[in-house]
């Protein structure tokens, strides 16, 4: 009898065992089996060799290239009308100086007759008094004349520098008629108060509208001696030949930043192309397959576009044709319908 109750707890046991892994089985049937995500790739566009050059298809193999890292700063077109002015004033000052210095010789020469004939006894005492007066006169004025040529050469130079004083005052015109004639503009930029400029630096790049790629370029004059009120920077004349400017106009200026200087590639304009807000280039990963790759980080230059992360050397880039490249491949997303 115990041996029959032994063996019946066994086996209520083991139903026990075998309901319980079914129903456990049964549970993991009704679950769903957890989705696998694929790895995000970009896909390629398959285009072969004929194919390529039937549609104009053009590329080029990437090269190193280096660039200097810019900032930007602001100015404005001056008026030369100051410049006028302050020669017209020094030309008049250096004439009453001329005629001065001349009525002070002559009076000199007065004096020294006055005091031959004097002592000869033949001219009165008084005579020569009045020479000697006027002389004391004439070498005043002299020392006036001579003081206001200088005022106006400081003058010139605090407000100008010393560069431009020498093209205001300077008997050749020659620079100074450049901006006379409108041939070149006078530009005023000023930088912001933590940055600096190379010194090396001869020319920069401006552009009235703020486009880097219509960007012309403008030559360093000189520091300036002020610089715009309410600026902390550093402020520096430069003339430009650049067209469509106008007295007052404000300026976007573009200026190497100190010991910048980045690697990378450099690539033309119409590689680059925009769809989504988002710019890209088409890049040959092979000899049939072409690969779209997002640029995020692109310096614009008179060259067209330097790369420094996206783009590598060597590798071979799409010039002419990425737009093809791009309708081929939303071509290739719309699914076929049924």
């Amino acid at each position: 009898m115990t041996q029959m109750n032994t063996l019946l707890k066994i086996t209520i046991l083991l139903c026990a065992v075998v309901s319980s892994t079914v129903l456990a089985d049964d549970d993991d049937d009704k679950q769903p089996n957890p989705k696998v995500q694929p790895a995000t790739r970009q896909m390629g566009i398959n285009l072969n060799r004929k194919a390529q050059q039937h549609s104009g298809l053009q590329t080029m193999l990437l090269k190193p290239a280096t660039y200097h890292a810019e900032f930007t700063a602001y100015g404005k077109v001056l008026a030369i009308q100051p410049l006028i002015e302050l020669r017209h004033r020094y030309l008049v000052a250096l004439t009453e100086r001329s005629a001065a210095h001349a009525k002070f010789k002559q009076a000199e020469q007065s004096v020294s007759r006055q005091q031959a004939l004097y002592q000869e006894g033949v001219s009165a005492k008084r005579n020569l008094q009045e020479q000697q007066a006027q002389w004391k006169i004439d070498k005043a004025q002299l020392e006036v004349a001579h003081f206001q040529d200088q005022t106006i050469k400081e003058e010139a130079q605090l407000t100008w520098g010393k560069t431009l004083s020498e093209w205001i005052l300077a008997s050749d015109t020659k620079q100074l008629n450049a901006l006379l004639s409108g041939q070149q503009k006078l530009l005023q930029i000023t930088l912001p108060s933590n940055q600096q400029l190379e010194n090396d630096l001869k020319t920069i790049v401006i552009e009235a509208s703020g486009n880097r790629s219509k960007a012309q370029m403008a030559e360093l004059i000189s520091a300036a001696p002020q610089t715009d009120a309410g600026s902390q920077g550093n402020s520096y004349f430069f003339k430009t030949q650049a067209e469509n400017l106008s007295i007052g106009m404000a300026v976007t200026a573009w200026l190497p930043e100190l010991n910048r200087q980045l690697s990378g590639v450099m690539i033309p304009k119409s590689a680059l192309l925009w769809t989504m807000d988002q710019a890209f280039v088409y890049v040959k990963s092979d000899d049939d397959t072409f690969t779209r790759r997002p640029i995020n980080h692109y310096s614009i230059s008179t060259d067209g576009y330097f790369v420094s992360e996206e783009l590598k050397p060597d590798e071979e880039l799409v010039i002419t044709g990425g737009q093809m490249l791009l309708s081929e491949e939303m071509r290739g997303q719309i699914p076929d319908e049924d």
